[in-house]
């Protein structure tokens, strides 16, 4: 997989869409739990993206490339994980992490019957990159391509007695909560960015033991299986990431072998690349990673 430094970029091309249509709606998943979807609908649409948001946040912290990808024709649909943002669920809880895969089964559906047959593409960022590169592996869907942002599948910063009171915990004490140990700093160098995220009230700090043993499992049987991702794929990760482990998204890479695919590592860059100062370099190298798929 090819692989590529920051470097600053020319402007891209002024947008052409027509009107924008945004709406929000609930969704049944298959086990019968209401999740939030939102989305950005351009008139015209060409193409269409779906964004999987990371842990403890949701998808109204996406309006930034969501908006940005519509005004180039893109149509952008973004949910809120269980125990997420609007959805319903335990905060910050599943039984298992398939439940997450068969949610993004199910909203890829719904989005591709909206769409018919226009291209269509996954944007994956931090637990939402897990999810959407374990779903390329595991459910092998027909996708035009699929982009990862700090996808979480390196777990090797954790100790190996962590991992294993983890599994051992969450038998007995599945609903017990713990601290996320989330570095807020970590996530960007925008100051107004960290004060957002602080005072949004659909941001929380914890998690329970069930879904961190569940995220633990799923970034060990991910990370290995980069040779089987059968779709273009776009990897991106800030070099200064503190939060996920940007050698996790280089070893991934490196292993992918589809047609396509590139690896990008931003220098100075932290945790949110979409919400960095040098965001719309970020979005630009999206846009222009997908147009060249077309």
């Amino acid at each position: 997989m090819a692989d590529g430094l920051h470097e600053p970029m020319p402007d891209a091309a002024e947008p052409q869409a027509g009107p924008l249509r945004r709406f929000e709606q609930t969704w049944k998943a298959p086990d019968g739990s209401r999740l939030f979807r939102r989305s950005w609908v351009p008139a015209g649409a060409d193409r269409v993206a779906l964004l999987v948001h990371g842990y403890a946040e949701h998808s109204g912290r996406y309006e930034g490339i969501a908006r940005w990808l519509a005004a180039r024709g893109v149509a952008v649909h973004a949910y809120d994980h269980r125990g997420h943002g609007r959805s319903e669920g335990r905060r910050g809880h599943v039984r298992s992490f398939e439940e997450f895969l068969d949610d993004l089964d199910g909203v890829l559906a719904e989005v591709r019957r909206e769409h018919g047959g226009l291209p269509l593409y996954l944007i994956g960022h931090s637990m939402g990159g897990l999810i959407s590169l374990a779903y390329l592996v595991e459910r092998q869907p027909v996708l035009h391509g699929a982009v990862s942002s700090g996808a979480a599948v390196s777990v090797e910063a954790l100790p190996p007695s962590r991992i294993r009171m983890a599994r051992l915990l969450r038998k007995v004490l599945p609903t017990m909560r713990m601290p996320s140990g989330l570095d807020l700093e970590g996530l960007s160098r925008d100051p107004a960015v960290l004060e957002a995220y602080t005072e949004d009230p659909f941001v929380f700090r914890d998690m329970t033991l069930s879904l961190g043993a569940e995220l633990i499992e799923a970034a060990l049987r991910t990370a290995p299986r980069g040779a089987e991702v059968s779709v273009p794929l776009l990897v991106l990760h800030g070099a200064e990431d503190p939060i996920c482990d940007p050698a996790g998204s280089r070893r991934f890479a490196d292993d992918v072998r589809a047609t396509g695919s590139e690896l990008r590592i931003y220098e100075g860059l932290r945790h949110e690349i979409f919400n960095e100062p040098e965001k719309e370099e970020v979005y630009t190298d999206v846009w222009r990673w997908i147009e060249g798929l077309s």
